[in-house]
């Protein structure tokens, strides 16, 4: 005899714990993979940028190429310290925007919302051409199809993000760990080297030293100071995606944030005492860092993993931004500043229209640099200068309003963040206006009128639907549908059958025109309905120009002028084919009904699908 059938046994899963998500959550190590790609990749182009600048005052200036890194090193100290108390006092993330929208007001929460939307949809473009051009320093003959490398690149990462955040961090766990090792094998082994093992990476290419060696100045020193800079973008995307972490989601974040830090100033000092300990020179066609990596380990198979872990590590960078913006998005439409597409969330915790809309933006960034780096970089890192400093100036407010334990130091660091980042923001937008940071420049203002556009239409919208009110108490009221027809089919009957379902009356319309033929259709399906008598009349709308949507709107704002008290409802009876390629060979009439309808009336809308 066989047990009794339980609720359990029937129920697929009902002895399991409900799915809280937390399995799609990051670590603190899946999320120094998932968010610091973007900072990490940095010392690839960081020293270049410093380097590429202090060129201009021949072998002289590149001697000023550790001290600007360590200025820099020291910014990022004292950044990571302040966005690790953001993290604390923010727990459920958006960085500068959430504590610029709780210290610092609305419209200042705007611009530092749309400077971190710039910084991230950039973030994308340079690290994917920076990555591309770091295979392209390997293998020449790739250089021409660089554009097609770095959109297939861009698709390979959306499709894993598309997936969900954990599945993004574990598939680049690896990649991540080899750049770090390949990164800090080649300082280590380059200490102990007296001169460069190799320069056959370098060797034809014309170097970039000026021939008129200008003098080192404080411009050129902040030139310098500013291009390198853009080192220190994706500090903050740790802070802006807190709720992705598993609980304790803070301090989580907060271990992750450290650790970028450590690893970021250890990468970035190191390589630039390299480039002082060797005298490098920057050449054409060769990046900076493969060069570092020829004269620290040798033009061999090293040689190769460190240009390949580069490219892999500097287009997957990229991910720090789908790591952060759809977070920043959500923030934002649950705020009514963005659509409210942008709120909802997917199967494995994943922000799918984020995610595409940074994808289709970043491709059209592509296209439009060819692909190149040095067209983007200029437009980098003014943006996340700018979140930067709302970001301080509003911890320090913060500090002062909640005060709370050791509130002082915490208030001079933020504060002394503020000064730094607000300086930095100041020399880098100077130094590159002419370079196309005047786009940055016209692009934030211009985002910040679209955000507060959207907000207006939603409260215009809450308004008319009284969002936040009790609404009076629903009512019946006589129900009229109407079914548009244009010939006697199982269509027809079955949309008949739903609209007696619906309205205490129903009416079927057929739209007639002046020709001939159309006469005669009419007159054949009046004769037929006849002879069917469905219990339904049939009424004729007689049209003098050859439009469709035209007469049934006019006939239903007739009913509703002439009818108080009556909800009219047209039903749109649909065939939907069995297969996606033969709704091309459909005439749509339904369609164009249906949206005539809902354009020109207050009618209820109904499309009747019927599989066929």
């Amino acid at each position: 005899m066989s047990a009794p059938t339980t609720e359990k046994d029937v129920l697929p899963g009902a002895d399991e714990p409900p799915d809280t998500g937390a399995r799609h959550r990051l670590t603190a190590v899946t999320g120094l993979a998932a968010l610091s790609l973007d900072a990490m990749a940095s010392v690839a182009y960081g020293p270049e940028a410093i380097v590429l600048v202090l060129a201009a005052a021949g072998g002289y200036g590149l001697g000023f190429t550790l001290p600007v890194t360590l200025a820099i090193g020291g910014l990022l100290a004292v950044l990571v310290a302040s966005y690790r108390q953001v993290i604390a006092a923010f727990p459920d993330g958006g960085g500068s925007y959430a504590v610029a929208k709780a210290h610092l007001g609305r419209r200042t929460s705007l611009v530092a919302a749309g400077s971190l939307v710039l910084d991230y949809v950039l973030n994308v473009a340079v690290a994917v051409t920076a990555g591309v051009a770091a295979l392209t320093s390997a293998f020449p003959g790739l250089y021409g199809d660089r554009l097609w490398i770095c959109l297939a690149v861009l698709v390979l990462i959306t499709g894993v993000n598309l997936r969900g955040i954990v599945d993004s961090a574990r598939a680049f766990i690896a990649p991540t760990a080899v750049f770090i090792g390949a990164i800090l094998v080649l300082i280590v082994v380059g200490l102990f080297r007296d001169a460069p093992v190799s320069t056959a990476a370098s060797d034809g290419h014309p170097s970039v030293l000026a021939d008129n060696a200008t003098t080192v100045g404080a411009l050129l020193l902040l030139k310098a100071f500013a291009s390198g800079c853009s080192a220190l973008t994706g500090v903050e995307a740790i802070a802006n995606a807190v709720p992705s972490f598993r609980a304790p989601a803070a301090r989580r974040a907060m271990r992750a944030e450290a650790a970028l830090g450590a690893l970021l100033g250890v990468m970035l000092i190191g390589l630039s005492v390299l480039i002082s300990r060797f005298g490098l020179q920057p050449v054409e066609g060769v990046t900076v860092l493969a060069q570092l990596a020829d004269a620290s380990l040798g033009h061999n198979g090293a040689f190769y993993v460190v240009q390949f872990a580069t490219m892999v590590l500097l287009a997957l960078s990229a991910n720090t931004s789908f790591g952060g913006l759809p977070v920043l998005l959500k923030l934002l439409a649950r705020d009514n500043y963005l659509p409210h597409v942008f709120g909802l969330k997917a199967d494995r915790q994943v922000h799918r229209h984020g995610v595409v809309w940074l994808a289709v933006v970043s491709a059209a960034l592509l296209v439009f640099s060819g692909g190149d780096t040095n067209t983007l970089v200029p437009l980098f890192a003014i943006g996340v200068f700018v979140g930067f400093t709302i970001a301080q100036t509003g911890m320090v407010l913060h500090w002062l309003r909640e005060r709370g334990p050791r509130w002082a130091p915490k208030a001079l660091l933020n504060g002394l963040g503020a000064v730094l980042t607000g300086v930095s923001a100041v020399v880098v937008t100077a130094t590159k206006f002419h370079d196309g940071a005047w786009l940055i420049v016209i692009a934030l203002p211009v985002l910040v009128l679209a955000f507060e556009a959207v907000h207006r239409a939603y409260g215009r919208i809450g308004e008319r639907l009284g969002v936040g009110r009790i609404p009076a108490p629903p009512h019946r009221e006589r129900s009229l549908v109407l079914v548009p027809v244009s010939s006697l089919t199982r269509l027809t009957s079955e949309a008949l059958t739903a609209a007696v379902s619906l309205g205490d009356e129903v009416r079927a319309v057929t739209v007639c025109h002046p020709d001939p033929e159309d006469q005669a259709a009419t007159e054949a399906l009046e004769r037929d309905w006849a002879l069917w008598n469905p219990g339904v009349p049939l009424v004729r709308l007689p049209s003098e120009r050859r439009s469709l949507g035209r007469p049934i709107t006019a006939y239903v704002r007739d009913l509703e002028a002439n009818g108080p008290g009556t909800r009219v409802t047209v039903l749109v009876p649909e065939a939907e084919p069995a297969h996606l390629w033969q709704q091309a060979l459909q005439n749509q009439r339904g369609a164009v009904v249906a949206h005539a309808v809902r354009r020109d009336t207050n009618a209820v809308v109904c499309r009747l699908r019927f599989r066929c």
